[in-house]
């Protein structure tokens, strides 16, 4: 016996997962017995949670023995090694799956209602069950989670056999696993209490999870299309319940509103209670023509026409609007801060060009803060430039040991700090 029920698994899963934490994270918990599990180790990350349903096509005169498994969006898996052994025929696989469709659109119902699946899109998402057998319906899980656009998954169980990494190798992009012990027969021989779990607990745990991460008092995160200019452009907007302010982030060349960089920083913020706007600057016709990502003008126009649309939503209704740019980003963040219509409270530049900005920055109002790595030499002195033309309240730190991309250990979260507090410090409620 390893565990003593699945909720000790999920702490001490949990706690191996410690690494992800400030990542832009979503948990997906695998019904039945996986979801308290998954509910710890989101408890432990601070990140949100939603089941991943998947049903396990069972062999008809042995059910416990998968023989496959199905799940959302008509994901399906088949083990045909285990129907060839035990001589299960077409007929009676095809019985066992519409049995389990249906029982996997009545579970939908109950456990979600009207409410639509946590988006996972551009996100990391840890796949979590309290065990591997076979790993039919972890691969499953894995599935639906890449075709609804997850950016990295982790596959995360308390307890799998030796060989789970070779059975399950490239359906997750990291398998993590409290212990492999030998001699795995079943998943219940490693804990103590393994009893059933019952779908109204699934139920009551889904709804403690919503309670604790702020969505019953009004906490809102979600896709957004975003009405800028001439074009529509995709976002995301996440908003604390009780945000003091919302930076929009303007990300840099070759980058999206998926940047895993700027999506660390805004995790960091909604902490500190600080709503984020992520958005692609440009259509996905626009990227195919690289000048685009260059052209500090329209990049500065597409933020303020983002701001605008922002400043009449009414999830962020009287709240203080700052900027967060990186790298070209940087410069289209201060070159629409010094436009009239744009007036945000406060910029911060993450290893910016703001030089690029050059015939704009002495009419920068907003306290304006630039981040440079110690080792990024060449930004780093065009930052100073810029600096000096800048007329309003600014001030350039600059990180130990961090290059452009705030790669090194400790760098990136050295910037968050910085901008949090930056942030903190200079944005009040908006007066409009």
């Amino acid at each position: 016996m390893l565990f003593t029920d699945r909720l000790e698994a999920g702490r001490r899963l949990g706690a191996r997962l410690e690494y992800l934490r400030g990542q832009d994270i979503v948990v997906l918990g695998l019904p039945r017995g996986g979801v308290p599990v998954a509910a710890e180790v989101a408890a432990a990350l601070d990140a949100p949670m939603d089941v991943c349903l998947v049903r396990k096509l069972g062999v008809p005169y042995q059910p416990e023995l998968g023989m496959g498994a199905i799940g959302e969006d008509g994901v399906r898996v088949i083990n045909d090694q285990v129907v060839r052994e035990t001589g299960v025929s077409p007929a009676d696989l095809a019985l066992v799956e519409e049995r389990e469709r249906e029982v996997l659109e009545r579970r939908a119902a109950r456990y979600r209602g009207e409410r639509a699946p946590v988006s996972v899109a551009g996100r990391t998402v840890v796949v979590v069950d309290d065990g591997v057998a076979t790993g039919s319906t972890a691969r499953v899980a894995c599935r639906i989670a890449r075709a609804r656009g997850a950016a990295h998954i982790v596959l995360a169980v308390p307890v799998a056999p030796r060989d789970w990494t070779v059975r399950l190798a490239g359906e997750a992009d990291e398998l993590v696993c409290v212990d492999t012990p030998r001699g795995f027969y079943a998943i219940g021989q490693f804990y103590d209490d393994f009893t059933q779990v019952e779908d109204e607990e699934v139920t009551a745990v889904l709804r403690r999870v919503a309670a604790r991460s702020g969505a019953a008092a009004g906490q809102v995160d979600r896709e957004v299309e975003i009405t800028a200019g001439a074009v529509r452009v995709r976002g995301r907007l996440t908003v604390p319940a009780g945000a003091t302010g919302v930076v929009v982030f303007a990300h840099g060349s070759g980058s999206s509103r998926h940047s895993p960089r700027n999506r660390f920083v805004a995790s960091g913020l909604n902490r500190a209670g600080l709503g984020t706007l992520l958005f692609d600057l440009l259509t996905e016709a626009e990227e195919r023509d690289r000048a685009n990502v260059f052209d500090i003008d329209l990049l500065a126009e597409r933020l303020v026409g983002a701001t605008a649309w922002l400043r009449e939503e009414p999830d962020v209704e009287g709240l203080a609007v700052g900027y967060f740019g990186a790298s070209t980003g940087a410069a289209a963040a201060l070159w629409a801060a010094a436009e009239p219509d744009a007036r945000p409270a406060a910029v911060v530049s993450r290893g910016g060009r703001p030089d690029l900005a050059g015939p704009r920055l002495s009419a920068v109002t907003a306290p304006t803060l630039l981040i440079v790595g110690s080792a990024d030499l060449t930004v780093l002195e065009l930052n100073r430039q810029a600096q000096a033309l800048l007329r309003c309240e600014n001030r350039l730190a600059v990180v130990p040991g961090a290059t452009h991309l705030f790669e090194e250990p400790g760098t990136l979260e050295a910037v968050t700090e910085l901008a949090r507090d930056w942030f903190t410090d200079h944005m009040a409620p908006a007066h409009v």
